[in-house]
């Protein structure tokens, strides 16, 4: 997610807002307002200003410094003896031919080089006008700004250095050279949209870093003639004025999440990469004292990131890991919290990762990666972090989890890494690490686990997102994931879509898309807008208790008690391990009459189908029975791929949705009542 940096960014272009657009634009400024503090408030209308100086050069442009090349660092990422450098080449070969997977867009023929300013799924062109200005929610005028930007991460570049690497071929450097000279032709410093976000700078630099040392760094043969030794000249220049950019730029306040972690980590690698000027010193310090900072603030003690969203923990993350790998290589240490907070990471997401390896899309997911280090579309970045952790922990049960090394671990760990992975002792008894993250507001309810038979539910009681805006949260207090035997039954259904298809948006985040219960059709908190919410529903677990016999959660939250007549929510799910049934007890306090409605959201490979008193849910040998709250009042339906009302879908990717079966129960009650609803696994 993006948050503009001016609370009064401007409309521009000769395309006109419609009226409803102008009037989404006030409300989203508004509702933006109401979450600012004073101080917020104060250090955007100075940030504004700044960047209006900006615009009218008079700050003055930045003048880079002669790079002192005889300061070099010693690099982090390695080319490893044991990958498949066919696989590369050919991933290269794509590359050179202009051909890109992005999102939705699968081998979409875009150019080599490609137009680095046009939206490539819509073909939109944005404009060369002064980057911090430039309004990117405007879809009419820029496109999806979010894959304009991914193109322009430069995650590609890295594969390019890698077929050069693993082959020799120089041909793999002349297109990356070409790409890049022609990237910074087309974007001018401080113009266009790329431009526009200190982060997406960040992210650009981190693979920048990648390709440089797998070239072979400042004195690579590749740079000695004339021509390549202007075109390091010209990529230093443009890294110089990537670091002050986002120095200058950092987020902060409300904006102050994954975005300020990001920029941190790449002015903080770039320092390492490139020490080539005195100022590196200061980038390096003030971009660490951050990355110290905020691994605490935005990730609770039990491991949880607090934005609530397990893509997003992987996300940031990866930025941890970068930092941590590079200074580790460059002996500049981080302190002894700094990688126990990585490892309690690691840990939540070994212990929410089923028998399977699937993991729950609790939260925001937009397929976010910092570094593309393995060209395969189905590489899994989470058992790669498990892979990560079991070598710098020292943990046999991580390994257990990881299941085996991938190759971004061995670029990124060396020599030696296949010896020291084989040589850990795996304890798969400790599996989870853990099962209760009060901090992070989870809990898993099992048996059995990590065999065959295992039972895997996790249950969400935690807060809507990360400071005032929770922007990348969903609103699902009390919603609940269910594998059995290593495959999803009871999913949550991922997210789909960001700044295009608000009514997509609204849905993927809203209570409806979450296996929890929903009041009179609203959600549990209220929405300001794609990355806000303005009335955050409170949720908190109540109870914990484990046994041989049973685990028992028991959670509740306020969001209903907003309504005219408040409504009170308390849930209660047993797990009997014998008889190998979940029981969810559902309590209402209500005073007047609601519609109240309950959800399953079944995985796009179950079959459902009718049972007495409820629903057959099978996949493969497998079979779960679903039993309904008995009222005679109630009815309850199927949704599978309705666009009216919307129901029945899951996003596995984002911009990719596709039907999957969803049970819902309703029923217009009044009164204390409890709904039960049984779960045969």
């Amino acid at each position: 997610m993006h948050e503009q940096d001016a609370v009064g960014a401007r409309w521009g272009g000769t395309r006109q807002p419609s009226s409803a657009d102008f009037g989404d634009r006030i409300r989203w400024y508004v509702n933006r307002l109401r979450c600012m503090s004073p101080a917020e408030a104060g250090h955007r209308a100075l940030r504004a200003a700044t960047n209006q100086a900006q615009r009218w050069r008079l700050a003055g442009s930045i003048c880079v410094p002669k790079p002192d090349l005889a300061r070099g660092p010693l690099h982090w990422v390695h080319v490893p003896a044991r990958v498949d450098a066919a696989r590369y080449m050919d991933a290269a070969d794509r590359i050179a031919a202009g051909r890109f997977d992005l999102f939705a867009l699968r081998d979409v023929e875009l150019g080599s080089p490609p137009r680095w300013n046009r939206d490539p799924r819509s073909g939109i062109e944005a404009p060369l006008t002064f980057g911090k200005s430039l309004d990117y929610r405007d879809s009419g005028r820029i496109g999806d700004i979010k894959y304009l930007w991914e193109l322009n991460r430069h995650l590609h570049l890295v594969t390019l250095a890698q077929a050069y690497a693993l082959s020799g071929e120089a041909r793999y450097f002349a297109v990356l050279r070409e790409h890049l000279e022609s990237w910074i032709a087309s974007c001018p410093f401080l113009e266009g949209p790329n431009w526009s976000s200190a982060l997406e700078a960040a992210i650009r630099l981190i693979n920048w870093s990648v390709a440089w040392q797998l070239l072979g760094g400042a004195h690579s043969p590749l740079f000695a003639d004339g021509g390549g030794s202007r075109f390091r000249q010209s990529w230093l220049e443009s890294i110089y004025r990537h670091a002050q950019f986002i120095r200058g730029h950092f987020s902060s306040h409300s904006s102050a999440n994954n975005h300020l972690v990001g920029e941190a980590a790449g002015l903080f690698v770039a320092a390492l990469t490139w020490p080539h000027w005195p100022i590196a010193g200061a980038w390096r310090a003030e971009a660490k004292a951050i990355l110290e900072r905020e691994i605490l603030l935005q990730n609770a003690p039990d491991g949880v990131n607090r934005e609530q969203a397990v893509s997003y923990q992987q996300f940031v993350l990866d930025f941890f890991l970068q930092a941590l790998l590079a200074g580790r290589a460059n002996h500049e240490q981080f302190p002894a919290s700094f990688e126990a907070r990585i490892e309690a990471m690691i840990e939540y997401l070994a212990s929410i990762m089923d028998a399977g390896g699937n993991v729950p899309m609790i939260g925001d997911c937009d397929d976010a990666l910092v570094v593309r280090f393995d060209p395969a579309r189905d590489a899994c970045p989470y058992r790669s972090h498990l892979a990560a952790g079991a070598l710098l922990f020292h943990r046999g049960d991580l390994k257990a989890k990881a299941g085996a090394l991938d190759d971004k671990t061995r670029w990124l760990f060396g020599e030696g890494t296949e010896a020291a992975f084989q040589a850990l002792a795996e304890d798969r008894a400790r599996l989870p690490a853990r099962r209760t993250f009060p901090d992070g507001g989870y809990y898993i309810l099992g048996c059995d686990f990590e065999a065959a038979n295992e039972i895997r539910l996790v249950a969400d009681a935690g807060p809507l997102g990360y400071l005032a805006i929770a922007a990348h949260g969903h609103a699902d207090a009390l919603a609940f994931t269910l594998s059995v035997g290593g495959e999803e039954f009871l999913i949550d259904p991922g997210t789909y879509a960001y700044h295009t298809h608000r009514r997509w948006r609204e849905y993927f985040r809203g209570t409806s898309a979450h296996n929890t219960l929903r009041v009179d059709g609203r959600d549990q908190s209220q929405s300001g807008g794609n990355f806000m919410w303005v009335r955050k529903a409170n949720a908190r677990c109540d109870l914990w208790a484990s046994s041989d016999e049973q685990d028992v959660f028991e959670g509740s939250h306020d969001g209903y008690a907003r309504l005219p007549d408040p409504v009170a929510h308390r849930r209660r799910i047993i797990l009997d391990k014998r008889r190998r049934r979940v029981v969810i007890e559902d309590v209402l306090r209500m005073a007047g009459t609601h519609d109240v409605e309950l959800y399953f959201h079944c995985s796009e490979q179950c079959r459902v189908e009718s049972l007495p008193g409820g629903y057959a849910l099978r996949r493969g040998p497998r079979e779960l029975a679903l039993i309904l709250p008995n009222l005679p009042e109630a009815s309850h339906r199927i949704f599978r791929g309705s666009r009216s009302p919307i129901g029945g879908w899951v996003s596995r990717r984002f911009d990719e949705k596709e039907p999957a079966p969803t049970v819902a129960w309703k029923a217009r009650l009044a009164g204390d009542i409890v709904l039960r609803s049984e779960i045969g696994c």
